[in-house]
């Protein structure tokens, strides 16, 4: 129906033959399939944390689709994402989320704050936060910059106990929750709720990765990396909640040059103002 080129991937909003219209994340964009996998299953955990965030669907592109762009950038995406590629259900009316203009409630800062650290998420700035205000509700949208262990698999075990940068986070300033999101949310990401979420990935996705036998071996290395991100909360946790109760009060001038002032919080998750 139409490209979209606010990002860098250049995705497409499209209409499929179910009649359903996506955002479709191409395969053949920069960014590789490896965005596409971080979408999954972060949006699996995001569902496992009560989050919101849009239906994901698998679409199959037929390369037969290009010559009928105009654009010849276009044309050469289409062609490169000949097969399965990702659709996220698009929401009609939704409103982005402005930093300063619309803020959170600190138990739902601290949610999301906390599944950000865990996905180590460096896409939910006050520049581009990357959440939707949809019907009064909150969903959270382009995880494609999570899960960056898996760029380079031989130095994954270390990024467990990495600290998450808060700074230009979007919430920052809410009075995110980070201690309660814990204890609320880490028992809820069992090994089997992260395996679930692992193999939402299409197998195609995962094949051929440089190092691993087979795609359960792989699949088997995001379970095993993700629970031992989990596991270590002690390194990563405490840094976090102090981040986010200095809140503003923490960043230098330089780091609030162009940042909107927050407003009180109103938005719960689940009703508007």
């Amino acid at each position: 129906m139409t490209p979209l080129r606010e990002g860098g991937s250049l995705p497409a909003v499209m209409e499929a033959d179910d009649l359903g219209t996506y955002v479709v994340k191409f395969r053949g964009a920069g960014q590789g399939r490896k965005a596409l996998i971080a979408e999954i299953i972060s949006a699996g955990l995001a569902r496992a944390c009560a989050l919101l965030v849009p239906d994901l669907v698998t679409v199959d592109l037929d390369a037969a689709l290009a010559p009928g762009e105009p654009d010849q950038e276009i044309q050469d995406l289409l062609r490169a994402s000949h097969g399965l590629n990702l659709g996220v259900d698009f929401l009609p009316g939704a409103l982005e989320f402005e930093t300063g203009a619309a803020t959170v409630a600190a138990p739902l800062a601290g949610r999301i704050m906390w599944f950000d650290a865990l996905i180590g998420n460096a896409d939910r700035s006050w520049r581009n936060p990357n959440m939707l205000l949809w019907h009064g509700s909150l969903y959270l949208i382009d995880h494609g910059a999570t899960l960056t262990f898996q760029h380079r698999w031989a130095s994954a075990e270390a990024a467990a106990e990495r600290v998450y940068d808060v700074t230009d986070h979007a919430l920052l300033g809410c009075g995110a929750l980070v201690e309660a999101a814990d204890a609320e949310l880490a028992p809820l990401l069992s090994t089997d709720v992260i395996r679930a979420a692992v193999s939402e990935v299409p197998g195609e996705w995962l094949a051929d990765e440089p190092g691993f036998d087979d795609v359960q071996h792989l699949r088997d290395a995001y379970v095993a990396q993700i629970e031992a991100r989990l596991a270590a909360r002690p390194a990563w946790l405490p840094p976090l909640a102090a981040a986010a109760r200095a809140g503003l009060g923490q960043l230098t001038p330089a780091d609030r040059a162009g940042r909107p002032a927050t407003r009180p919080a109103w938005l719960t998750g689940s009703e508007g103002p």
